[in-house]
């Protein structure tokens, strides 16, 4: 004689829903890893012409970031635009300059790896810390505003000349930070409209923000940006309130 036992259907499926949620956590484990940015940086540091002479004074630091044109493994292409360039005519500036290079031809901004040399540099130099400024172009720009958004309370202002701009940055930049946006309106690798957009969501926001839109210009807005002599006034003026 053979039995039968009848098990009613809600507990069968009860039953497998509990042993697949059993496999599954049995599955999820936690862990840990501790990670490392590694990345060598050459670097060409500015220092104003009375820096030696003035040992009890501290200076404003601009950190400029280049394009993707000047990326990869030559360090002296870099120097062909501003403001390297400007500082390779000797022209004098009222702050130290930091102008890293990219070592890497197609990827972004290492801004983790840049952040630690800038940090470096602040600690071994006379730099006041609520004068610290950011600047940069193209592939650099976009960098800035990721910068921007990742640093909040590092900058005391920014200007970025024909970069990218993702809107979503625009909740993350602190509000108090002037910014100074440049773009050509015939950019044909990053479009004047990426500017145009983030500049009018700032505005909407209430961001201390100026816009110049250059008029016949393309890409290399930078050639006007960075000879504007108003642009360093402006960066010399301003300071944290922290």
């Amino acid at each position: 004689m053979r039995l039968f036992l009848r098990v009613p259907h809600t507990l069968l499926l009860g039953t497998f829903l509990l042993f697949q949620a059993c496999a599954a956590q049995s599955n999820l484990i936690e862990g840990e890893q501790v990670t490392v940015t590694k990345e060598t940086l050459q670097y060409y540091l500015y220092y104003p012409e009375d820096y030696l002479s003035n040992p009890s004074q501290t200076y404003g630091l601009l950190l400029f970031l280049h394009g993707g044109g000047e990326s990869g493994e030559s360090q002296e292409e870099f120097k062909m635009n501003e403001p390297p360039k400007l500082l390779e005519e000797g022209k004098q500036f009222p702050f130290l300059i930091l102008a890293p290079h990219n070592p890497h031809e197609r990827k972004w901004w290492n801004t983790a790896a840049v952040m630690q040399l800038l940090d470096s540099i602040v600690a071994e130099n006379r730099v006041d810390i609520n004068r610290i400024y950011l600047t940069g172009i193209s592939r650099g720009g976009n960098a800035v505003w990721e910068m921007a958004t990742q640093y909040p309370d590092r900058f005391a202002a920014l200007a970025v000349v024909c970069g990218m701009a993702p809107l979503p940055y625009a909740h993350w930049i602190d509000r108090e930070m002037p910014i100074w946006v440049f773009h050509g309106e015939l950019d044909e690798t990053i479009p004047v409209e990426e500017s145009d957009a983030m500049v009018e969501k700032l505005k909407s926001m209430n961001y201390n923000i100026q816009y110049t839109r250059y008029k016949g210009v393309g890409h290399n807005a930078w050639d006007r940006a960075y000879t504007t002599d108003s642009l360093y006034t402006w960066f010399a003026k301003q300071k944290r309130i922290n």
